[in-house]
């Protein structure tokens, strides 16, 4: 329908209207005629469409433009050239549930709902008065889906936490951690409904794992579809994408049972290598991955979306090695020690690009020392709405804009890991990195990032005051749960 103001000017007798009005008349007439078109089809400046894009397992090392050598990823390296490199820039958690939950919530480990893994459903849930940054963007306009591994909430008791009933309006991929081990399942979830699949998987396990021995269709290639469709589908308003591939994560069940959990379509580039079969597999998972990256860019440029959308790319914890392959070949945590169930740098700080033309500048690599937990905040701002009070949340918007003088900064950051013995992380003024563990035995260190990055020598003895500060800090952090007691916690 058009908009367009029509004057009609009638001459004194009531006549029809004249063609022979004098000049100034007409002048008159196409003036406000060209106001009135002006105010009617002016629109308010519509916010950014938001997509992140939550890699499974991906390690701060492995992708070209973080340094890796021998895993090809040339479309999220021109991701980087394109956009910014966030070099420390860390996980929620360093295993997967507590790290989504942190990310959706904006609260860190010792306040989030889910705080560490398990095989109790119940417990990796997100409640009914859990906010989530979904639920926080649907009421500022935006148009939700989340695509991949959701891992927060499932059919049964733990329903309280489905993607539909967290702010979501399409969800397509995995429910469950176990379930997506196998990237080729003989089934998915599209929104509450179970979609049959032909791959004909046999269980492994209790939990829900399974392995697949005649693969047909490979989850993330259908998952990618539904991203772009979604997309498609709301061009024309804002959106915000949670899409969460499940590569490079490994088979589990698959390696027990056969030795080798990286299970793809094929080997791809590496398909010549004098490597074993795991070593193959886990670089074509990370290259497939990136393909994925590269047909969304594709896509966002030919629907004219690209000038008005930001894209971050992260991963929920890092580097596994539970496909069997050859960690010292691909040193997948870069410079740093650890691998995911780690609290060492390696197993938390992850590899972090945002991308969007016109909005973050090109070519930028940028320092600031941010978590997953500060999206709630960042796209708070980004939506020209106010966050909620309360989050464990800095929006981290001026430095991906590309205005650090601007930019907020934490004085601390905080991890936890329940599985093997209560332990600790913290991060201070973004460069003393803190752990205390009780396991096997208790033990306090710091480490002075700038000066160690690979936390090789524990400098606390000589900065007695550091440790003060951290462990006054600690007395508060943590908000007890009884579905995630420290029972071996250090008093």
């Amino acid at each position: 329908m058009r908009n367009d103001l029509i004057i009609f000017h009638l001459p004194p007798n009531g006549g029809t209207t004249s063609p022979t009005l004098p000049m100034k008349f007409k002048l008159i007439s196409s003036l406000f005629t060209c106001l009135a078109f002006t105010v009617l089809h002016a629109a308010p400046q519509r916010p950014p469409n938001l997509i992140v894009i939550l890699a499974d397992d991906l390690g701060w090392g492995e992708l070209g433009c973080f340094g890796q050598q021998l895993i090809q990823t040339p479309r999220l390296d021109r991701m980087a050239a394109e956009g910014m490199r966030f070099t420390q820039f860390y996980s929620g958690a360093t295993v997967c549930a507590p790290s989504r939950s942190v990310l959706m919530t904006g609260l860190h480990q010792g306040r989030t709902r889910i705080r560490g893994n398990s095989t109790n459903p119940t417990k990796l849930a997100l409640h009914s008065g859990d906010l989530t940054v979904a639920e926080f963007l649907k009421s500022a306009g935006y148009r939700n889906g989340v695509f991949g591994k959701w891992g927060l909430g499932e059919s049964g008791p733990a329903a309280s936490g489905l993607p539909l009933r967290k702010g979501f309006e399409t969800f397509f991929g995995y429910l469950n951690h176990y379930h997506a081990h196998n990237h080729f399942p003989d089934h998915l979830w599209r929104n509450e409904e179970r979609l049959p699949l032909p791959n004909r998987a046999r269980a492994v396990g209790d939990f829900g794992g399974s392995v697949t021995d005649d693969p047909v269709l490979f989850a993330d290639d259908l998952i990618t579809d539904e991203v772009l469709k979604f997309i498609g589908r709301h061009q024309h308003e804002p959106f915000f994408v949670y899409w969460s591939p499940v590569l490079p994560h490994a088979n589990n069940e698959r390696t027990t049972t056969q030795g080798n959990g990286a299970q793809v379509p094929d080997f791809g580039p590496y398909a010549g290598r004098d490597w074993p079969e795991q070593d193959k597999g886990h670089a074509a998972m990370i290259t497939r991955l990136d393909s994925y990256v590269g047909r969304l860019i594709d896509h966002l440029r030919l629907l004219g979306l690209d000038q008005n959308t930001i894209v971050l790319f992260s991963s929920d914890n890092g580097p596994h090695n539970e496909s069997k392959h050859n960690l010292a070949r691909f040193r997948p945590a870069g410079p740093f020690t650890g691998t995911k169930r780690s609290l060492t740098e390696g197993g938390i700080r992850v590899p972090t690009i945002a991308w969007g033309p016109g909005l973050v500048p090109a070519g930028v690599t940028s320092g600031h020392a941010a978590y997953l937990g500060d999206w709630f905040a960042t796209a708070a701002e980004l939506a020209g709405a106010k966050a909620p009070e309360g989050l464990n949340s800095v929006s981290f918007a001026a430095a991906m804009q590309g205005r650090p003088a601007d930019q907020a900064a934490h004085d601390f950051l905080y991890w936890e890991f329940n599985e093997r013995g209560f332990s600790q992380a913290v991060l201070y003024k973004g460069h003393w990195k803190f752990i205390r563990t009780t396991h096997p035995t208790r033990s306090v260190r710091l480490h002075d990032l700038e000066n160690d990055p690979s936390e090789a020598k524990n400098v606390a003895a000589e900065h007695a005051d550091i440790v003060a500060s951290i462990e006054a800090y600690l007395t508060t952090a943590r908000r007890d749960d009884p579905a995630w007691p420290a029972t071996t916690r250090i008093d």
